[in-house]
């Protein structure tokens, strides 16, 4: 007997046929013996329905309010997955955060987990299916929190820490984790066995097969992760510890995201204080900053600082700089028509080249390059945003990912 995490999608439970199929999936399981906490996404397109509805309200919603609004949509998965399997004659429970509960703590819209009482849920689970909804929580005041997109991740695997649990298993629309994005890139291959520093660096880059606060969560406490598709019954992607894998290649996957954008401060005092005074209310703001270049200044007086954030961001960071007393520049310039793209793979920390051979693949596609970014095991660019899938393509293919 295993007890086993499973967490379903908002594409998995999309409609009721789909809410019909996960629940012979959890039945399968249970009927094998094994014990089953199931962790339920929005049916697919709901948060954002609800997201419009707000808007319609007022473009800036109360954020306090746009959780408990946003919250229902989980709470309708659970009630109906629930439902469905109690009529497969299983014993089968929906429960909400609060009841649980699921203690966040942190701002509405970006809490993050802190401690969730598994006492009632590991008691139900002896002869029982537990539905539980992802992405939200409860704040120390009672009030109903959520935890960013993609939080449902992150809920199954903090249960699956909590409860012990022998595997957690994430289910979606696609076989497991590829090497970039299939919709895309046809030639994209499944990986079957993948790293958990790989795993994070791409979720943090731009593929949206996990959230990367939940691989976070899972590499620190050694939780064995499965990315699999809900809809066949073919093996999925394990994710392990990197001393468990054997490499072969550099690049392990190439990963994209087109939601930043690019800043660059004009004419700034060259002196020794002013990138912190720059970046303190930014931080303070909860903006994060991902790239950093500062040009070398000719004269020791002047000097021009690029970086980059999300551009959801752009105009609250653009409004903090033109606040800011404790600098002085010129003039800045924006680009929100920029995209990031990322190789990622733990064979590049032995295979010396990787560099060159990205930036001369980029160059011979006549794609120019605005910004670095590098770690062990990860290079990232930043690009003009029309060059994107070409250069997707084309570092996939140099990387012999096709």
């Amino acid at each position: 007997m295993l007890k086993k995490v499973l967490k379903f999608g908002g594409t998995s439970v999309g409609s009721i046929d789909r809410i019909q199929h996960v629940a012979n999936i959890i039945k399968k399981e249970h009927d094998s013996g094994n014990q089953i906490i199931t962790i339920v996404s929005a049916m697919s397109g709901k948060t954002n329905e609800l997201v419009k509805l707000s808007q319609e309200v007022n473009k800036d919603f109360d954020k306090r309010e746009l959780d408990v609004l946003l919250s229902s949509g989980e709470q309708v998965t659970c009630a109906l997955l629930a439902g469905a399997l109690i009529s497969k004659n299983l014993k089968a429970k929906s429960w909400m955060n609060w009841q649980i509960p699921i203690l966040t703590e942190g701002e509405h819209s970006n809490s993050r987990i802190i401690n969730i009482n598994t006492t009632k849920i590991n008691n139900y689970i002896k002869n029982g299916v537990a539905i539980i909804p992802g992405f939200q929580g409860i704040s120390r005041d009672g009030d109903i929190t959520t935890i960013g997109r993609g939080g449902s991740d992150a809920t199954a695997v903090a249960l699956a820490k909590l409860l012990d649990a022998d595997r957690c298993e994430i289910y979606t629309d696609v076989d497991g984790v590829f090497s970039t994005d299939p919709n895309k890139i046809p030639v994209a291959k499944k990986i079957d066995k993948i790293s958990y520093d790989e795993m994070l660096e791409l979720s943090s880059l731009g593929a949206k097969v996990m959230q990367s606060s939940a691989v976070q969560t899972a590499m620190m406490y050694d939780i064995p992760l499965e990315v699999r598709s809900t809809f066949t019954d073919r093996k999925g992607t394990k994710i392990f510890h990197q001393e468990n894998l054997d490499y072969t290649k550099s690049v392990t996957g190439v990963a994209y995201s087109k939601d930043d954008a690019k800043i660059t401060l004009l004419g700034v005092e060259d002196k020794p204080g002013v990138a912190a005074n720059i970046f303190e209310p930014l931080h303070k703001a909860q903006i994060n900053v991902d790239m950093v270049i500062q040009n070398i200044s000719s004269d020791q007086k002047k000097t021009d600082i690029t970086f980059t954030i999300k551009r959801n961001d752009l105009l609250k960071t653009k409004e903090i700089l033109k606040n800011n007393k404790k600098i002085s520049y010129k003039g800045f310039t924006q680009n929100e028509k920029v995209a990031k793209v990322s190789i990622v793979g733990a064979g590049m920390v032995s295979t010396p080249g990787v560099t060159y051979k990205m930036f001369k693949a980029l160059a011979d596609e006549k794609i120019n390059i605005l910004a670095i970014s590098t770690s062990e095991i990860k290079l990232s660019v930043i690009i003009d945003e029309d060059n994107t899938l070409n250069a997707v393509k084309k570092l996939h293919t140099i990387f012999d990912l096709d």
